[in-house]
């Protein structure tokens, strides 16, 4: 349920219209990945204190991929990120969680990510930094205003 209203936060903040293609279905992937990130519940497994985004950039940067992370969150040009990056940087029970979730296979599930996630996370990031404090849900909102 957490991972349903995070992901229609997200596809609004992507300029999403309910199409299933455009921003809509990439907040919906990115609301299920958050949501697996953050326990479901908004636990805090990978990213605490309710903003699993932090913990998600972590999980990037570790994986050799802190230039396209960081290019996300700057406010230059965001680098692209590929759909075999993602499925590497992401553990295996979260793709699944993500791709069960979103009734899509693993490898749909990082492609997806791979589009959605460098504008969604450059819309976060405006002042080229990840934000602190707040849950993600209260970020969003504070973005989409």
């Amino acid at each position: 349920m957490a991972g349903n209203d995070l992901g229609s936060l997200l596809g609004s903040l992507l300029g999403g219209s309910g199409n299933g293609q455009g921003g809509s279905s990439g907040g919906n992937i990115l609301g299920a990945l958050l949501g697996a990130l953050a326990g479901g519940q908004g636990g805090g497994q990978a990213g605490g204190a309710g903003n699993p985004l932090g913990g998600l950039m972590d999980m990037l940067t570790k994986s050799g991929l802190a230039d396209q992370a960081q290019s996300w969150i700057g406010t230059g040009q965001n680098e692209p990120v590929s759909g075999g990056q993602i499925a590497e940087a992401l553990p295996n029970e979260t793709l699944d969680k993500v791709a069960q979730q979103t009734g899509v296979t693993p490898q749909q599930a990082a492609d997806q990510i791979a589009r959605s996630l460098p504008q969604a996370v450059d819309k976060l990031t405006p002042s080229g930094q990840l934000p602190q404090g707040g849950s993600l849900e209260d970020i969003i909102r504070q973005q989409r205003v």
